[in-house]
């Protein structure tokens, strides 16, 4: 018989009822747990865990979830998505979205403001929240934009948007240019303990590029970004946020100049933090031969030597979180030549097999892949998640490490199927998602 998803919106009016895992391996990325146990949920909260939590007998009245001897982990957390609501909903909604992020074992999301509207408004990141609340599968949180309208000329109100709710600021799809405004954004940064988040790309250098300047662009015949787009970006940035003391974020970091350039201000004490996604650590250009459009994505996908340092980046700390940049697009604007195709992959189904690839591989510890996707991401927006703890919001998940299977993007929750990885085979499943101590999604 095969395997079925199922999917049920959290009602959040679980308060009293308790629920016991048995039969699991326990991780905590954070605290290093890693044992055979159970756990029990009391409402929305993690009540006790551990090897011995259930000696004395299942609480009466609690609902039994046997987890089979799989992991039972933290929910994961992806920092960086593209819902396209408001504006662009035929792509992707905050209720599609968040179903395709329960599939994968995301409990906690971040939206990037490039919505239509954009989210430089008090009332449309109460939008966002208040969809999120009434369609999301999963907690749904958002970034605002550093600039108005992303048009990278004055400040946003920063301090208004950060009380109605933004866990931090960005103009992602457009990077900030104008280093005086930078520089602004991360002061107030530091005054309102959130980050700043940067797509790093010089759009001099970049100069409408399509994929990585390289030997692949030469035979394809195409204008290709150099890795110095992204570079002089974060170098630039760096030294502000040195200036400022502000807490400043790249995302999606893809080349190993600008993973250098973050070791190096790391080290001296700078607030700097990065994340990658799993396709810059899985693909190289290579795979954007043939004008292979579901392959083209910003930052792009750079030389094998820059996807070895994203995993070293990964192994040795410098880069703190995994993130997908989930970037939702329809067949009609994906299936055009590459010049003219939209960037963006979709990602959050696939996050976890991919970066579980980096555990199966033997290059990373279970832990430190998994602290990668939970209390690290979390830390960085300062939101409090990503912890299997007594007295912790139970946002948890289940997974078959060794469940072997292979990609069908056809078979994605989300509204749009643009991924590289269709017929990927991968090991490792979320079997079970629970948001607050409510199962929202099952693979059985």
């Amino acid at each position: 018989m095969s395997k079925q998803m199922n999917f049920t919106l959290p009602t959040r009016q679980n308060a009293g009822k308790k629920v016991a895992y048995v039969n699991a391996r326990l991780i905590d990325p954070e605290t290093g747990l890693d044992e055979m146990g159970g756990l029990l949920t009391v409402g929305d909260t993690i009540a006790d865990l551990g090897a011995n939590v259930f000696a004395a007998g299942i609480p009466e009245g609690a609902e039994v979830i046997d987890c089979g001897g799989h992991v039972l982990c933290p929910g994961l957390l992806d920092i960086q998505v593209h819902f396209r609501e408001p504006g662009q909903e035929h792509k992707e909604t905050i209720a599609t979205g968040s179903k395709s992020a329960a599939a994968g074992g995301v409990t906690l999301v971040s939206m990037m403001p490039n919505t239509k509207p954009v989210i430089d408004e008090v009332a449309v990141v109460e939008f966002v929240n208040r969809r999120g609340l009434e369609t999301g599968y999963v907690h749904v949180t958002t970034y605002a934009c550093i600039s108005k309208g992303m048009k990278g000329e004055d400040l946003s109100e920063m301090g208004l948007l950060k009380e109605a709710g933004a866990v931090g600021f960005t103009d992602d799809g457009l990077p900030v240019m104008n280093a005086q405004l930078m520089r602004q954004a991360l002061q107030y940064s530091k005054m309102l303990g959130v980050p700043v988040a940067q797509h790093a790309e010089d759009l001099h250098l970049s100069n409408g590029g399509c994929m990585n300047e390289g030997a692949v662009s030469a035979r394809l015949g195409v204008r290709g970004i150099p890795n110095a787009a992204e570079a002089v970006m974060v170098e630039r940035d760096c030294i502000l946020a040195e200036m400022t003391g502000g807490q400043y974020h790249v995302l999606h970091i893809s080349t190993a100049e600008a993973i250098d350039t973050v070791r190096r201000y790391k080290a001296r004490g700078v607030k700097v933090t990065a994340e990658a996604a799993p396709h810059h650590f899985t693909l190289t250009d290579e795979a954007v031969e043939e004008y292979k459009t579901f392959s083209k994505m910003n930052p792009p996908l750079r030389a094998e030597k820059d996807r070895l340092a994203v995993i070293e980046g990964l192994r040795d700390g410098t880069i703190d979180a995994i993130a997908t940049d989930h970037a939702p697009h329809d067949a009609e604007t994906k299936r055009l030549p590459l010049s003219n195709a939209s960037f963006g992959i979709v990602g959050l189904e696939t996050m976890l097999p991919l970066s579980l690839s980096l555990y199966h591989n033997g290059i990373m510890p279970l832990r430190d892949v998994l602290a990668a996707m939970t209390y690290k991401p979390a830390d960085i927006i300062h939101v409090p998640c990503g912890r299997m703890q007594k007295g912790k919001r139970a946002d948890l998940i289940v997974i078959d490490l060794n469940m072997a299977w292979n990609i069908n993007p056809k078979d994605f929750s989300s509204k749009s199927h643009n991924s590289p990885f269709d017929n990927w085979p991968v090991k490792g499943r979320a079997l079970r998602t629970v948001v607050a101590g409510e199962t929202v999604f099952t693979y059985e």
